[in-house]
């Protein structure tokens, strides 16, 4: 027992949308098929947010009031929200600012945090030091996008690969030395011209030009961006166990971001990993940008076990990358 307060997780909530978009349907709207797209990126399906007027803040509050119920718990209880997104309803106000008044939070306050697929690891990280400085007792952390709202889906490139979805952690104070034991995050704006969303910001505002050359949708060259997150992921996932004096057979899970099946695979054969012991739900909801962590964690709840070491390792587009090593608190 100790008198050092680390952020751990107490309680999870998510939501997926119930629109699937199967391979199936997409190789009826650009030139791709099922078994190609298997192959390539391990996913089945995803799932879209239809509807007019529905943005990000709206799946996230749903993640927000399933994790209050299940932490038996009051909105008003809550400090401060922060959410990961790329695609927040609006330029501002954040979605941070609407979830607050959409779930009750009156009492929190919060921000967006943008960092892309690494914008869960970003927020989560961010949101402990709150915690582990003693100013704040609840802290909740929501990874989201809605990826649907900047995807062309005449661009089989990109299309293929994202989904919609949200979900949410609490973070609570723990003396037991149980939650975030270590984080390495970085950063390299280098990366930019392989991963983007060209216009809609304050360099190239939207004009009916920058709407006709379809610069509002997300631009991938695949081949860079598959070299750097291979890189990257692996990297940085083998850095915290050589720092932590671990070796794969320590860890119980690797939450790795869902992007490719193949980056994960490689991920984890750099850390030397069991199969059995990697997190994975890419097949149902492709790639939800900065809520893939969140939702692994979502789905794989039952089988987590206290005292259990993870490994969160996410890389991004700008680029961003990042590995956070918890254990896991109940």
């Amino acid at each position: 027992m100790s008198n050092k307060i680390t952020a751990a997780i107490t309680a999870v909530g998510g939501y997926v949308p119930d629109f699937v978009l199967s391979n199936k349907e997409l190789q009826k709207m650009v030139d791709t098929n099922d078994e190609w797209i298997q192959s390539r990126t391990g996913i089945k399906e995803r799932r879209i947010l239809k509807g007019e007027g529905r943005g990000v803040s709206e799946m996230c509050a749903n993640a927000v009031n399933e994790l209050l119920k299940k932490r038996g718990i009051g909105a008003e209880e809550i400090d401060m929200i922060i959410v990961g997104t790329i695609t927040s309803d609006y330029v501002f106000p954040s979605a941070s600012n609407l979830i607050c008044d959409m779930v009750g939070a009156k009492n929190a306050w919060g921000f967006d945090l943008a960092a892309a697929c690494s914008g869960f690891l970003y927020a989560y990280a961010t949101g402990a030091q709150f915690i582990e400085t003693g100013r704040y007792k609840k802290v909740i952390v929501v990874g989201a996008d809605k990826m649907s709202s900047i995807i062309d889906y005449t661009d089989r490139s990109t299309c293929i690969i994202f989904g919609d979805g949200a979900a949410a952690v609490l973070l609570e104070p723990n003396t037991e030395g149980y939650g975030i034991q270590d984080f390495i995050l970085r950063a390299d704006g280098s990366g930019q011209k392989h991963l983007f969303q060209k216009a809609g910001g304050s360099k190239y505002p939207p004009t009916r030009e920058t709407v006709e050359k379809r610069e509002h949708f997300v631009y991938q060259e695949g081949q860079a961006v598959f070299k750097a997150a291979v890189k990257g992921m692996a990297d940085v996932s083998e850095e915290m166990l050589v720092r932590n004096k671990l070796t794969g057979n320590d860890i119980q899970w690797l939450v790795p971001h869902q992007a490719n099946k193949r980056i994960i695979d490689a991920t984890a054969e750099r850390m030397k990993l069991a199969p059995e012991k990697v997190m994975m739900n890419i097949e149902k909801y492709g790639n939800t940008t900065a809520a893939t962590l969140p939702l692994l964690l979502w789905d794989y709840e039952k089988k987590l076990k206290k005292g259990d070491k993870l490994i969160f390792s996410s890389f991004g587009g700008g680029f961003t990358w990042g590995a956070i090593y918890t254990t896991w608190a109940y």
